[in-house]
């Protein structure tokens, strides 16, 4: 499109929409109202898990919650209430709807073997079977019981936790107990603040 073309079109735009404004399109044009898309979606809080910053989100989904209804995000967008990001949200956090609905996401546990160049799908059942078994097998053989002056610490260094950003306080705290008794140390969150 070169410069001449632009100004056409820009012209045409302009006539368009004076004529519209001098009541020359038809009454049933201005009368069709569009259905506010937010009109029968349930509303649900959550956190962006994107970076530490921990933005609040306000998701969108349709669906009846029905037993066999599936409930599908059409529109994610800041949550004006929430005090770290008072409903602004940056490109990432904007586009996670994409991410969200994205055919290429991973929805079931995946393991690749040693040496291999293919992913194959596990059950969860499976999955959280190995790392339960990687897991113990890891902490007997690393757990530090006693600390050079004979107290007890019950001390596990070689593994950390990664905890979900979306969690309220009291899941947070369960978590927080659930590692410690582990013998953790090493605890951190997505989105700390």
């Amino acid at each position: 499109m070169n410069r001449r073309q632009f100004f056409k079109l820009c012209a045409a735009g302009a006539t368009t929409s004076a004529a519209s404004a001098l009541g020359l399109m038809s009454e049933k044009a201005f009368a069709a109202v569009r259905e506010f898309k937010l009109l029968r979606a349930k509303e649900t809080r959550n956190n962006c898990c994107y970076c530490s910053v921990g933005c609040g989100l306000l998701m969108y989904s349709h669906g009846s919650g029905g037993k066999n209804s599936e409930q599908s995000i059409f529109h994610i967008e800041g949550d004006a209430d929430h005090p770290v990001n008072r409903g602004a949200l940056c490109p990432k956090g904007a586009g996670l709807v994409d991410y969200v609905n994205s055919p290429n996401r991973n929805h079931y546990p995946e393991y690749r073997a040693p040496g291999s160049n293919k992913w194959t799908r596990l059950s969860w059942e499976d999955a959280l079977s190995r790392i339960a078994k990687l897991m113990k097998a890891d902490r007997d053989a690393n757990l530090i019981q006693k600390n050079d002056d004979g107290t007890t610490v019950n001390r596990w260094l070689t593994t950390g936790m990664m905890t979900s950003s979306a969690q309220p306080n009291e899941g947070a705290f369960i978590t927080h107990k659930f590692a410690r008794a582990l013998g953790l140390v090493a605890i951190d969150t997505i989105a700390r603040n």
